[in-house]
């Protein structure tokens, strides 16, 4: 259960693509290279073949008279990244001067190079369809090589043609067949005529895996007449030794480098360099299941047992890093028959980033003098960040606004009825921005239960949400609500008289929704549903013991240290969260009466409260028989009357 996104991005990462390797021999030569491509079928579209600048295959193919300009194009690509190759959308390339013979119609195409194609993808040869592809049709248009579309009705004058569908043309024996059935009908006559193999290509490039580190776990490899061996069985587990200092040593050698006995009994040196941090976090979780078994990474009964990790929270950073290392070791174990899971994490929440509600003063140009947001457009400023921390409610306090930097110190205002008011914006958490709070800051003003309820109060927990502290005080307000129907002149005072049904139907929706919403990670909807409840419990003045104990246990996970203070209370030794939890009783949730709105053709008109169980006949009767129904109707017959069971009556004149 992970969202389509991440597993979108995993799938990218990977960059599985199944196709096929084909032979393209040299013009006048005995030379011969491969090209993967998922598109075989497009064979007959491909004008000209470009090969990746760090191929082997361009000095082998350069001639003579191209060498001085393949030789200056090669230096000028050096000197870019592959991620910037990638990023670049500058058209590029040089002739290397040789042609390939497209083993499908045995024409003659030029052989080009360019840093759009990448070496460590496929061959790092591409054969270029300029009709049916972005990049291979922007190169053909600045050297003006040939375009021929695939497709019928394809237009390929201005932009390439998405050839995902639709029926082939100019493709030979393919002609007339769709995209779906040529690509087939291609593989197979790859394979027939010996003109290459069907292969499944990977984007995924191997891992480095040693870090030139001491925190890390030790590779038990060792070195005898400098070849590595393998550590046995016996003496594992290797751990790290002690060593005095955690730099490179004076030759430059990694930190194990200056343990005093890093070696084999028999004086053979071990491996310096340790593994890295994804080694030991990718497997982790199932120590967890059996952490002081010193035979096994895991007992067979005891994975079994446990089987997978129920619930992972963690950002989308981690999907091709950790997450998808993860998945690969367990996949690993689960080949070799050590864990009984596939996949190692059953359901996966990303939780969004808390942004930075930006403040900004407006200083007139020129000057030190601040004017405030409503009156800044007459005059010519500047704005400025400020340090969020002495801005409320986008006030800004003007002595600490002095004192926060020397350039400040003399400042002057121009204030809109006594104040300055800030302007704002949402932008990323930074301290260059100034909008970095310090939860300690409030936790000290408003305590840490209404830190976290604000923060699950902001929105759902996957959106990333700005950091407005505008409302924290709203939260605050609703806890202090809550304590006061606990309290009486400042002392506990609960009421052991039975709860009426008003106040048993306010918390059993309460119960209903808490325990729905936690299932579902929906917590900002259920502090809205706290501050409902408990608005409906004060304006009943309930202070009853039997309703608000259970209020209490379902409020712990989201304010445990004022859950905690109102049980003990309440008179309970133990913790309120080895509390049982409540469970939600329908019958206090039937509506024992419904508020019909009465429209006439559309127009709501009145409202009439009927018994919850009123037929359909009766409602007609009541609403016909109600003096404001012959006001609206004014003599007239209603044509209809729509009845909409415990919703809405609607009398069509």
């Amino acid at each position: 259960d992970w969202t389509d996104s991440l597993k979108e991005t995993q799938r990218n990462w990977i960059g599985r693509s199944e196709g096929a390797e084909l032979v393209f021999k040299v013009k006048d030569s005995d030379r011969s290279f491969t090209v993967f491509t998922t598109r075989a079928d497009t064979i007959f579209g491909v004008t000209f073949m470009v090969l990746a600048p760090e191929s082997e295959l361009v000095s082998a193919l350069t001639t003579p008279d191209h060498q001085a300009e393949v030789d200056a194009y090669l230096v000028s690509t050096k000197k870019r990244t592959e991620r910037e190759r990638i990023a670049d959308r500058r058209v590029t390339g040089v002739f290397s001067g040789s042609y390939a013979i497209n083993p499908f119609t045995n024409e003659a195409i030029p052989i080009w190079i360019s840093d759009y194609v990448l070496a460590g993808y496929g061959t790092g040869a591409i054969m270029a369809v300029p009709a049916h592809d972005a990049r291979d049709y922007a190169f053909a248009r600045h050297f003006n090589l040939p375009i021929i579309p695939l497709i019928e009705g394809a237009d390929v004058s201005q932009e390439s043609y998405d050839a995902k569908e639709g029926i082939m043309m100019n493709s030979g024996f393919l002609n007339g067949l769709t995209v779906k059935e040529a690509i087939e009908r291609t593989k197979t006559y790859v394979a027939d005529n010996k003109l290459g193999r069907i292969k499944v290509n990977y984007r995924l490039r191997d891992a480095i895996f040693s870090r030139q580190r001491y925190w890390g776990e030790p590779f038990p490899v060792y070195y005898k007449d400098g070849r590595p061996y393998m550590l046995d069985d016996k003496d594992l587990p290797l751990e790290l030794p002690e060593v005095d200092r955690f730099l490179p040593t004076e030759k430059g050698e990694p930190p194990l480098g200056n343990a005093k006995h890093w070696a084999t009994s028999d004086g053979y040196p071990l491996e310096l360099n340790t593994m890295p941090g994804f080694a030991g976090s990718s497997a982790y979780y199932l120590r967890y299941m059996d952490p002081h078994n010193d035979n096994a990474l895991v007992d067979p009964s005891v994975n079994h047992y446990w089987k997978q990790v129920d619930l992972y929270v963690g950002g989308t950073e981690h999907a091709t890093g950790h997450l998808i290392y993860s998945r690969f070791w367990n996949k690993f174990l689960y080949d070799l028959g050590v864990v009984c899971e596939e996949e190692p994490f059953k359901k996966l929440i990303n939780q969004g980033m808390i942004q930075g509600r930006s403040n900004f003063v407006y200083r007139i140009k020129d000057s030190n003098t601040f004017v405030s947001f409503n009156l800044k457009e007459a005059y010519d400023v500047t704005p400025i960040h400020v340090d969020v921390n002495i801005v409320s409610n986008d006030i800004l306090d003007l002595e600490r606004f002095k004192q926060w930097s020397p350039d400040y110190a003399n400042a002057e205002f121009l204030l809109e009825d006594g104040r300055y008011v800030c302007g704002w914006a949402v932008e990323k958490m930074s301290k260059s921005m100034y909008n970095v709070v310090n939860p300690d800051d409030i936790v000290e003003r408003y305590g840490a239960d209404t830190l976290r309820l604000y923060e699950m109060f902001l929105g759902p927990v996957e959106q990333s949400k700005p950091w407005d502290t505008n409302g924290i005080d709203g939260v605050n307000r609703f806890l202090r609500k809550l304590w006061n129907l606990c309290t009486s002149e400042e002392d506990f005072d609960f009421s052991n008289a039975e709860p009426s049904p008003e106040e048993l139907k306010a918390l059993h929706k309460l119960i209903k929704k808490v325990s729905w919403d936690i299932e579902h990670f929906s917590f900002n909807t259920s502090i809205s549903a706290f501050m409902i409840c408990v608005n409906e419990l004060a304006t009943l003045k309930c202070n009853k013991r039997a309703i608000l104990e259970p209020l209490i246990i379902l409020l712990a996970p989201f304010a445990p240290h004022f859950s905690e203070e109102i049980w003990e209370a309440l008179g309970h030794t133990e913790t309120v969260c080895d509390a049982t939890w409540p469970t939600c009783n329908e019958a206090y949730l039937v509506e024992s009466s419904v508020n019909y709105p009465i429209s006439f053709n559309g127009k709501t008109r009145f409202t009439l409260e009927l018994p919850a169980d009123t037929d359909n006949a009766a409602i007609e009767a009541a609403v016909m028989a109600h003096p404001a129904s012959q006001k609206w109707l004014d003599g007239k017959k209603p044509k209809k009357v729509i009845i909409i069971p415990k919703k809405i009556v609607n009398i069509v004149v």
